[in-house]
């Protein structure tokens, strides 16, 4: 059975996907070019992510769409398994979203101008300043029901589990009054682990939990960006059967 996959994943799979890509890429370049940037920002991605997950053999389950406002913006922070991912978010999260994205991501050949040209965020790690031009970019951004998803764990995980949250998201819905929407994923560390260019073909499975209310005035950012941040990461562990950090 391995050796059939392997063979589907490097004579069928890997020449689609590139297709799809390619064909996705300049769909949402030459739409934003002359037509609704967050239509064409948006869709092809949409569907880009579903064609993938469907050709990868990986069939995705989505549960708790009904907790979302259409209207409202989210930050939405998701656990980060692997490079799998990117098709649960896209393709079945139901609700318009910008990525924060390295620059270093750019480079690569249509997918980085695509993303240029669709509005991504791009995170400034220069300093002080930088991050104040990112969260400014993001405030620009995130209008018009326009969400944000970030992984605050960093990086994808090394061993499937969930580690330790950072603080950039959390400050960043802090300073931009919105509400966080703890997502979690399951299933793509067996699909595509770190390190790995095998895919494993399994099941997939996002869970939209309840939006945890904005930090307000009264209660201050600092006090504010410590409660976004454990509560998310409790609910993601919880969701997980995974112990609690402290």
């Amino acid at each position: 059975m391995f050796v059939l996959y392997f063979l589907y994943q490097w004579l069928i799979f890997m020449p689609l996907f590139i297709i799809v890509t390619i064909l996705a890429a300049i769909t949402t370049m030459v739409g934003c070019r002359f037509g609704d940037s967050d239509f064409w920002g948006y869709y092809p991605g949409v569907v880009w992510a579903r064609v993938t997950a469907a050709i990868a053999l990986c069939p995705c389950k989505v549960e708790g769409r009904e907790n979302l406002d259409p209207k409202q913006s989210y930050v939405f922070v998701a656990n980060h398994q692997g490079a799998a991912d990117i098709l649960l978010l896209f393709g079945y999260l139901g609700q318009p979203f910008r990525w924060m994205l390295r620059k270093g991501i750019k480079k690569i050949p249509f997918m980085g101008k695509a993303c240029d040209k669709s509005g991504q965020i791009w995170v400034d790690e220069s300093g002080a300043k930088g991050i104040l031009h990112t969260v400014r970019q993001a405030l620009n951004t995130l209008k018009n029901g326009k969400s944000v998803v970030i992984f605050p764990e960093g990086t994808r995980s090394s061993d499937g589990h969930l580690h330790r949250f950072k603080k950039g998201a959390f400050t960043i819905a802090a300073m931009l009054r919105l509400p966080i929407v703890p997502v979690t994923i399951e299933g793509p560390y067996k699909v595509l682990p770190k390190g790995s260019v095998i895919i494993h073909p399994n099941k997939m499975r996002l869970t939209i939990h309840k939006p945890i209310p904005a930090v307000t005035k009264e209660e201050g950012n600092e006090a504010g960006i410590d409660r976004l941040l454990h509560e998310s990461q409790k609910v993601i562990a919880l969701s997980l059967g995974e112990p609690v950090q402290q």
